[in-house]
C-alpha cells in the first residue's frame, strides 16, 4: 500500500494540463466595405446600434464639441427619472430672462410639468428648460449635477454639461459639450432601456401639443421642429440644435424591423447651413439599413473534445489509466447586428486535463463568440458527467485485485 500511495504522489507531481485553444471562424462574405459616408459635412458624427451600444460608424466620433440644445434630451430623461409630471413649476426670475428662443414666461407664473416638458423639445425653449431644472434640482447649478451623474452613469466618457438648455457656457470643469459618441449614447438610453422610455418617446414624436398656464388666461399651441421625423420610415425620436459655438447640431433614432440605430452629429454647418444636417442624417441612415442586418453568431458548429481527469477512480483499477468525460455546452441563440464584411470568430477553450473530482453540470471551460474581434457573448462548457477522486477504499479493491490475480 505505501508503495502504491508513493507512485500515486508522483503522477501527481506531474503537469499534465495545457490549456486547449480551438479555433474556429466564419468566413465574411467576399463584398468589401464601401466607403459610401464621406464625405460628411459634420464635423463629428457616430452610428450607432442602440440595442447593444455598439458603434458601427463613427468620424471623430471622440471629439468633445459644443452640442446646443441637443442637451435637452438629456435634461428631458433627468426630469422623467425624477420628477412627477403632474408637478406645479413657478417661474422664476432667472428663468424668465433666458434668451431666445422663449415661451415667453413671467416670473411668478405657474404651469403644470407635462405641459413644460412637450414645450421644451417641440419648440425647444431656453427659458423652459431653466425652469425645469430649477424646480426638479432647485437650481441649475444642482441640476447640472444630476445630468453629469447620468450622463456618467449612461457610459459617457468625454461630456460635460453646465446649462439645462444647451447654451454655450464654461465653468471650472471645462466648456459645456459632449461627443457624437457620448450624444449617441445619451438617446440610445432614453429610447431603448430608461425605465422612462414611453414617456420620452410620447412626448418627443407628438407633432403639436396645446396647453395654458394654471390660471387660464395664457394659452400655447407647440409645433413638433423635428424633421427627421417625417424624413424616413420609421423615425423614431430626435432633437436639434444651434449656437453659435456649436453650429447645427442633431440627433436622431430610427427603427426598422427590430433594428434601432441612432445617428449623432456635431458641427454640421453654420448659416446658411441649416439643411447640411438632414443630408448627412440620411446618407448614414440609408447606410446603416442597407448594410446591417440580424444574424445568429451561435449557429457556428464547436465540437467538442473530452477531457482526462486525473487520479479518477476508474472501474479498471488501474493507476495508469485516466477517465475521459464528455463535455456540452447550452445551445443558444445569439442574434447581433452585423455587416456582410464582419468576420464571426468562435473560440474554445478549456483543459487538456483536469484533476478528479469533477461534477456533472461544472464549468469547466468556455466557447467565445466574437464580432470584428469583439467579444460578443461566453457560453460555459460544463460536465456532461461526474467523476469520484481515487480514495482510500479505491486503493484498497486496487491492491486486492492485485494480489487476488
Amino acid at each position: 500500500m505505501i508503495g502504491i500511495l508513493i507512485i500515486l504522489n508522483f503522477l501527481n507531481f506531474l503537469d499534465f494540463s495545457e490549456s486547449q485553444e480551438i479555433f474556429y471562424a466564419k468566413t465574411a462574405k467576399e463584398s468589401k466595405k464601401v466607403d459610401e459616408l464621406t464625405p460628411l459635412y459634420a464635423l463629428s458624427a457616430c452610428l450607432m446600434d442602440a440595442d447593444s451600444g455598439r458603434i458601427l460608424f463613427e468620424k471623430d466620433g471622440d471629439v468633445k464639441r459644443a452640442n446646443a440644445s441637443t442637451t435637452k434630451v438629456l435634461t428631458l430623461i433627468v426630469t422623467l427619472e425624477n420628477a412627477d409630471l403632474e408637478d406645479v413649476v413657478t417661474i422664476s426670475e432667472y428663468a424668465a430672462r433666458q434668451p431666445d428662443v422663449q415661451l415667453n414666461a413671467n416670473t411668478g407664473e405657474e404651469y403644470k410639468l407635462r405641459d413644460l416638458c412637450y414645450a421644451m423639445m417641440l419648440e425647444s425653449y431656453n427659458d423652459v428648460a431653466v425652469a425645469i431644472a430649477e424646480h426638479v434640482a432647485g437650481s441649475v447649478e444642482d441640476f447640472a449635477v444630476m445630468m453629469n451623474k447620468k450622463a456618467e452613469e449612461i457610459g459617457c466618457l468625454n461630456s460635460h454639461f453646465i446649462t439645462p438648455n444647451g447654451l454655450d457656457a464654461e465653468d471650472a470643469g471645462g466648456f459645456h459639450g459632449t461627443t457624437a459618441e457620448d450624444l449617441s449614447k445619451i438617446l440610445s438610453y432614453c429610447v431603448t432601456r430608461s425605465e422612462k422610455k414611453d414617456a420620452f418617446l410620447e412626448i418627443t414624436r407628438a407633432k403639436s401639443y396645446q396647453f395654458t398656464d394654471l390660471s387660464g388666461k395664457r394659452s400655447f399651441t407647440c409645433h413638433n421642429h423635428n424633421a427627421f421625423l417625417k424624413m424616413m420610415d420609421g423615425a423614431l425620436s430626435g432633437k436639434t440644435g444651434f449656437t453659435g459655438d456649436a453650429g447645427y447640431c442633431y440627433v436622431g433614432a430610427l427603427r426598422q424591423d427590430d433594428r434601432t440605430f441612432v445617428v449623432a452629429l456635431l458641427g454640421c454647418g453654420w448659416p446658411n447651413n441649416k439643411t447640411y444636417k438632414w443630408c448627412d442624417m440620411k446618407k448614414i441612415m440609408n447606410y446603416a439599413l442597407a448594410h446591417y442586418r440580424y444574424e445568429n453568431i451561435a449557429g457556428v458548429e464547436v465540437p467538442l473534445q473530452e477531457i482526462s481527469v486525473k487520479n479518477a477512480a476508474n472501474q479498471a483499477y488501474s493507476l495508469l489509466e485516466n477517465k475521459k468525460v464528455p463535455l456540452y455546452m447550452e445551445k443558444q441563440e445569439i442574434h447581433v447586428l452585423k455587416a456582410d464584411w464582419e468576420k464571426i470568430e468562435v473560440k474554445a477553450e478549456y483543459p487538456k486535463e483536469i484533476e478528479a473530482p469533477v461534477t456533472c453540470g461544472q464549468t469547466l471551460g468556455y466557447v467565445s463568440y466574437y464580432l470584428d474581434g469583439n467579444l460578443i457573448k461566453e457560453i460555459p462548457v460544463k460536465a456532461k458527467e461526474s467523476v469520484k477522486k481515487r480514495e482510500i477504499g479505491w486503493f484498497g479493491m486496487l491492491v486486492w485485485k492485485k494480489f487476488s490475480l
